[in-house]
């Protein structure tokens, strides 16, 4: 082998790996909402500019949810809960319960992890078991997926794509997973960027936050519910908004799917 055959099967083998790791954490840039809302509207969930999307995630959890469910009666609203696997199956009457209150059920993955490397068939698998999860539980497919923590990479929006969901992320959140998150906080978080047409993430739960931090969230919820009123804007699930389509980077690309909000 000559050295320059040497030199560029050295080369080579640095440059693939770091290819291949930035092709599949490539679409997590959809995170920053600088990047997302203007170039990515339906990621963000972008709908009706008359409506406001609710949604919550990383439940079900029999410490909080319930509550959350109750305060959402009161308040005549329903809302999109984004799921764990691991949760549905541990308490399937919560779900149950969820659904017949006219909620609607996305998938947050099985688990709660980060995506720091590849795994196509992993993703696929784990995506599918939670869809099949709900189903089997409440007699509805789910449409939706949320990847944790907002993280979208390569392999688990093709995990989504091939499970038939819509991805989509928000475009308002309430930072409520923090330890020094108050009902104020929340408040004011999602009004800094509450628009018509937004999607809004909140928790239900805290078991992969801060200790104790949902009830800053529950305490929030009329307020915010309130604002969107004032505004003449009507408050709902997912189902209800009908975001717009989206196309999503893949792999240096852009794509439009149909496991992409609204399509």
């Amino acid at each position: 082998m000559s050295p320059v055959s040497g030199r560029a099967l050295r080369t080579a083998a640095v440059l693939l790996p770091a290819a291949v790791a930035a092709a599949h954490i490539g679409p997590a840039a959809t995170w920053l909402p600088g990047v997302r809302l203007p170039l990515f509207p339906g990621l963000s969930g972008a709908g009706p500019r008359r409506h406001i999307a609710l949604t919550f995630d990383d439940g079900p959890d029999p410490v909080s949810t319930p509550r959350f469910l109750d305060a959402l009666d009161a308040l005549g609203v329903r809302a999109t809960f984004f799921v764990l696997g691991e949760q549905v199956v541990r308490h399937p009457a919560l779900v149950r319960e969820t659904e017949r209150r006219g909620h609607e059920l996305g998938v947050h993955g099985w688990s709660h992890d980060r995506p720091w490397w590849p795994a196509f068939a992993r993703d696929a698998d784990e995506v599918a078991r939670t869809v099949r999860a709900v189903h089997d539980i409440t007699g509805r497919r789910p449409l939706w997926y949320r990847p944790p923590y907002g993280i979208l990479t390569t392999s688990r929006w093709l995990a989504a794509r091939r499970a038939g969901l819509r991805t989509v992320l928000w475009s308002a959140w309430g930072r409520d997973w923090t330890a020094d998150a108050t009902a104020a906080s929340v408040r004011a978080r999602v009004a800094a960027d509450l628009r018509g047409g937004g999607t809004v993430l909140l928790h239900d739960s805290d078991r992969h936050a801060a200790p104790g931090c949902w009830h800053a969230a529950l305490a929030a919820l009329p307020t915010v519910v309130r604002d969107c009123r004032e505004a003449g804007l009507t408050v709902g699930p997912l189902r209800d908004h009908g975001p717009v389509p989206v196309s999503v980077p893949v792999s240096g690309r852009t794509v439009a799917s149909a496991g992409a909000v609204g399509e």
